[in-house]
């Protein structure tokens, strides 16, 4: 009876302890799983340099790109962002802003660390937000090369990026680096292998096309018609025009951006033209206006004030009916696998003639950010609308057959060669 007494009492001394028990096991299990997911990674970034980083990161300061890194980490994640430079997302691109902020409610209060292109970048706000590392655009590197020993003094990391080359090695790079900072190494993986297959489509295509490359010119049209701004040389959009077999006219005058004259132009004689814009555009009375919130109608208006300039309607881009609009921020982004097709599909409608590069845009959203774009985003001049484009592309295919099959054959060229010979 004893015995059966003292068992009952270790019985009873031991259930309640079983709670307390599962909590010290699980805090020491979440300790010990800490241990082994924090670490310092020795990382490379785009400009070759290593840099040792503890990830995933609690703090970071983010100087660009920052739908890329939402994108790739994730919106809860994206708390761990204490710094911007707000005047880039805020003031250039307030669709996009407005449209964020709506999602993640602490952007309203994020830190501005200043703008590196108007020099009011602050090395002291950024201390003072105690960052753990400190992600910046290979462009913003550069203009703060002089800073990095003040960086490397206090301890802090730098980590550089590079969406603007607009190359696959370097977007998909960066995607990764995001993905190590963030702790997202496999959603990382998974957007920039789409990334890659999509480029690597498009090139298919291009290839098997088989013509010769269309010329094509991109221009900012920030400025409006009456002033010729930047296009792009090597860099960006003129990166993309090269990607997917364009004949770029201003890579010959312009090494990464910048305005070439319009005699220049007017001698090129591009076949297709193409005009960007952002929600800006809105704010002058002829600026291209592209991007959220903003109606096809009043992109379309803008643009046909483009093609009035003087001697743009003997180019064969105007001649033709080939000039379009595009939303300047879809480029320098994950999510620009869109305008890549949507250039590509520019100078060779009939092999893109299945793609909806629209629709991708859209699909990238869905699957990766907290956000719907609504507006206007690619057009062409006098299209009103998608399934109108669509029809166009139709009949462009149409006319490049009836080309083909017009095209003499080699003796009758040489018939004719002999004809006007002996005329």
């Amino acid at each position: 009876m004893r015995r059966g007494r003292l068992k009952l009492f270790f019985i009873l001394q031991r259930e309640p302890m079983k709670p307390i028990c599962r909590i010290l096991t699980a805090a020491l299990f979440s300790l010990a799983v800490q241990g082994v997911c924090a670490e310092v990674k020795t990382l490379t970034d785009v400009r070759g340099r290593e840099v040792r980083v503890d990830v995933p990161a609690k703090r970071v300061v983010l100087g660009f790109y920052y739908p890329d890194y939402i994108a790739v980490s994730g919106v809860d994640k994206f708390d761990n962002v204490v710094g911007i430079s707000r005047e880039f997302w805020e003031k250039f691109n307030s669709g996009s802003w407005s449209l964020y902020r709506a999602k993640i409610p602490s952007l309203q209060n994020i830190g501005d660390i200043g703008n590196v292109n108007a020099g009011t970048f602050s090395f002291e706000k950024t201390l003072a937000m105690k960052p753990d590392v400190v992600v910046l655009a290979d462009w913003q590197y550069d203009v703060l090369k002089e800073e990095m020993p003040r960086f490397e003094k206090a301890g802090i990391p730098v980590v550089v990026v590079d969406f603007n080359a607009q190359t696959v090695e370097r977007h998909t790079a960066s995607a990764k680096l995001f993905g190590e900072i963030a702790g997202t190494p496999e959603r990382a993986g998974q957007i920039a292998g789409e990334y890659a297959q999509g480029i690597a489509d498009i090139q298919k295509r291009v290839a098997e096309a088989g013509k010769p490359k269309p010329k094509i010119y991109i221009e900012f049209g920030d400025k409006g018609p009456a002033e010729h701004s930047f296009t792009f040389g090597k860099n960006m959009w003129g990166a993309i025009a090269d990607t997917v077999g364009g004949d770029n006219i201003a890579a010959a005058f312009i090494k990464d951006w910048g305005a070439i004259n319009p005699e220049q132009f007017l001698a090129a004689k591009p076949d297709v033209v193409i005009i960007s814009g952002t929600e800006a555009g809105l704010k002058q009375p002829a600026a291209m206006a592209m991007g959220i919130g903003i109606e096809a109608a009043e992109a379309q208006k803008r643009l046909q004030g483009f093609i009035r300039r003087a001697g743009w309607a003997e180019i064969p881009a105007v001649r033709n009916g080939r000039v379009f609009g595009i939303y300047h921020t879809a480029s320098r982004s994950l999510s620009d696998l869109a305008s890549a097709q949507f250039i590509a599909k520019a100078l060779y409608p009939e092999a893109f003639a299945d793609v909806n590069p629209e629709e991708t845009y859209r699909e990238f959203h869905r699957k990766y950010l907290p956000v719907e774009p609504k507006g206007t985003f690619f057009i062409r001049l006098g299209c009103d609308g998608l399934e109108d484009c669509n029809k166009q592309a139709a009949a462009d295919t149409v006319a490049a057959s009836a080309e083909t099959v017009a095209e003499p054959s080699l003796w009758q060229r040489i018939k004719n060669w002999f004809a006007a010979l002996f005329a």
